[in-house]
């Protein structure tokens, strides 16, 4: 009875922080987080995903209960879900885009922590939202409203659920920042996320597309954790951030094209 009590006790506080790492909820604990709890509670990173997705996909079905037409449904619910996170992966992708402009590694890690968006930040943040924006039109002409918040649901889940992975094959690419005080995910906590986000995909696009979806996601992963390696010497927050916001469009123009 204790050991189920201590494992209930250490789920709800990775629940905690993952959430709260990855969203505006104000979830964590107030002590200070020790070296590796992050990285252990990474597993949550789909769990806070699916809240995101749900936000975007309630905000959606209000509206159009509202009678709003499927294009600025969408738009509000893309701006809730931004607003939801913080835009942090938003934020990481415009940082990323910026930083690959500079001319060395340090120089480029250098951009990445500057506040301001330059013009590469800003063309990979119009692209993102223009991708999301058009596939989850699309589908809204096409489908029901079910269909909408089940695409949310699932590119929010499954995009994060890849994070761990991601982060446990790549090494930090500074010694000091987001990504390298979180530290690297235990295999447990990897495993976890990745069946998370498997399920999720198999529960909403069956097994062919999620196959395939599966493979698209992986080949993106491995492309970017190529150009972040060679340009600036691993992954960062802003790299994780990119991750997310490039899995999150690919599942999302997936979904609109195979309907």
């Amino acid at each position: 009875m204790a050991d189920t009590t201590e494992m209930l006790r250490g789920i709800l506080i990775d629940l905690k922080i993952g959430i709260s790492l990855l969203t505006r909820l104000p979830l964590a604990p107030k002590a200070p987080l020790d070296e590796g709890e992050v990285a252990r509670a990474s597993w949550t990173f789909p769990v806070a995903g699916f809240l995101v997705g749900l936000a975007g996909g309630v905000t959606y079905w209000l509206a159009n209960r509202l009678h709003i037409q499927p294009e600025p449904a969408v738009a509000l619910a893309l701006v809730v879900t931004a607003l939801f996170t913080g835009a942090m992966h938003e934020d990481g992708l415009a940082d990323m885009a910026d930083g690959l402009g500079g001319k060395s590694p340090e120089q480029r890690l250098q951009i990445m922590r500057d506040s301001r968006i330059g013009t590469f930040g800003a063309s990979a943040l119009v692209l993102s939202f223009l991708l999301r924006w058009s596939a989850l039109g699309e589908i809204g002409e096409i489908a029901d409203i079910r269909t909408v918040v089940i695409a949310l649901i699932v590119a929010h889940t499954v995009s994060r659920a890849v994070l761990p992975a991601f982060m446990y094959l790549v090494p930090p690419a500074r010694a000091e920042g987001l990504s390298t005080s979180a530290g690297r995910p235990p295999g447990q906590s990897v495993a976890i996320a990745l069946a998370l986000g498997i399920l999720c995909l198999l529960f909403a696009f069956g097994p062919k597309l999620a196959m395939i979806a599966l493979l698209i996601l992986a080949l993106a992963a491995l492309v970017l954790a190529r150009v972040a390696v060679r340009q600036i010497g691993g992954q960062t927050g802003d790299v994780l951030g990119a991750l997310q916001q490039i899995g999150e469009a690919t599942l999302l123009v997936i979904a609109a094209a195979m309907l």
